[in-house]
């Protein structure tokens, strides 16, 4: 494992230096006016994982994490309409002969208009991520702390949506130093848990009451957030997850995400419906440290979750409650002329998950770090994870990841 782990994180290391982007000034923009007001935007991102998992795993070796296309257009500030696409996991197990089958295909993560109404309140509608119940629940995927967001956050993945989207309406805005995000959103019919041809047995519970029941047709959604220090921007719903000490923010939070007789069980027989609730409460942190241009990133997390009375989905969703937390530390350099090249952050993440339907938590920790080679436009990162409730054989890993934005 250690033999092949150096191999892997050298070739990489090559890759992602051949490619970093060296100047990045407002990203690729067109403008359509003088100053700018009409416009159209473009987001490009890849994220190229090199996994070793202990023992047999199919996620061993060369992975495309993610490949993203995001833009948006303005030709008003009044207006604005936002398309995002691209693919998730591509590896040697879903590469289709021609391109054309498989399950890690392009498709449509985000498309929606939105309309500003007064400057604290904006409406939109289609295919979005203004979430409820946490940051995380929003989470950007351009600028984490730790390789990636921590999975059971985006705790409506593939139960009710798309991808952590949802099919609706929105509202959001700023009110002093406020920030709220409000939705009702249409829930997808075919979840990971089966669709209309699903059966249940006695006794099982699935997220299945919309496709079984013809219940539970809308689900509720919100998240608000006081903003102490530093205001961040709520032009995307993307929440920022590190800021390398470039602001000095502190943020309280609460959410929640309600979804009437989503779950399905089989009581003897008879289909009946339960609701699904979560609510959360968090904090965020981020500042710079000293003159030397050190920073710390801190984050925690509470959810209580309500989904039927055992149901469980994997170790990831689970009727109970689950704690998360990470830090990080950018360490300082001396100055040069870009305070953001050959930057080195250490963090560590660790997540407990206490569902009724596990035998015992679910217990993770994560320890890694980013090597900035030029600020988020071109990193490279080193993580360990380690479960501590799965079998010797199955509960640790490391992964590398080489990315790239521009």
């Amino acid at each position: 494992m250690r033999n092949k782990f150096f191999i892997i994180l050298f070739s990489l290391g090559i890759f992602s230096m051949a490619q970093y982007a060296d100047e990045y000034t407002g990203g690729l923009n067109i403008k359509f006016n003088e100053d700018g007001s009409k416009h159209l935007r473009f987001i490009s991102w890849g994220q190229f994982w090199a996994q070793d998992v202990e023992g047999s795993s199919p996620n061993d070796g060369i992975s495309v994490r993610r490949a993203r296309v995001l833009m948006y257009a303005q030709i008003s500030q009044r207006f604005m309409i936002l398309t995002h696409f691209g693919l998730n996991s591509l590896n040697d197990n879903n590469l289709s002969p021609t391109g054309k089958n498989g399950d890690a295909q392009l498709f449509l993560h985000d498309a929606w208009g939105e309309f500003n109404v007064i400057p604290e309140l904006q409406v939109g509608a289609g295919l979005h991520y203004w979430n409820g119940i946490s940051r995380l629940n929003s989470a950007s995927t351009l600028n984490f702390l730790t390789m990636d967001n921590n999975r059971s956050s985006w705790s409506t993945l593939g139960l009710t949506d798309q991808f952590a989207r949802h099919l609706g309406i929105y509202a959001k805005g700023k009110i002093g130093k406020l920030e709220y995000r409000a939705s009702v959103n249409d829930v997808l019919t075919n979840s990971l848990d089966g669709d209309a041809n699903t059966v249940l047995e006695s006794g099982q519970e699935a997220y299945l009451g919309k496709a079984l029941l013809n219940e539970g047709k809308y689900a509720y959604s919100g998240y608000f957030e006081y903003q102490f220090l530093d205001s961040e921007s709520n032009f995307l719903p993307y929440k920022v997850g590190t800021y390398l000490g470039t602001k000095k923010v502190l943020n309280v939070g609460a959410g929640f995400f309600y979804h009437p007789d989503g779950i399905a069980f089989n009581n003897a027989g008879t289909l009946e419906a339960e609701d699904v609730s979560h609510i959360g409460a968090d904090v965020f942190y981020d500042s710079p440290i000293g003159s030397s241009g050190g920073a710390i990133t801190a984050y925690a997390g509470y959810q209580n979750s309500k989904m039927g009375e055992d149901y469980l989905n994997g170790r990831i969703y689970g009727n109970g409650g689950q704690f998360y937390g990470h830090v990080g530390y950018l360490i300082p350099k001396s100055a040069e002329e870009n305070k953001f090249r050959n930057r080195i952050q250490p963090y560590v993440a660790y997540s407990h998950r206490d569902f009724k339907g596990l035998i015992e938590p679910a217990k993770e920790l994560r320890a890694g770090a980013n090597w900035y080679i030029d600020g988020q436009n071109a990193k490279l990162t080193v993580e360990y994870q380690k479960a501590f409730d799965l079998p010797e054989n199955q509960n640790d890993q490391i992964t590398i990841q080489a990315m790239i934005f521009l």
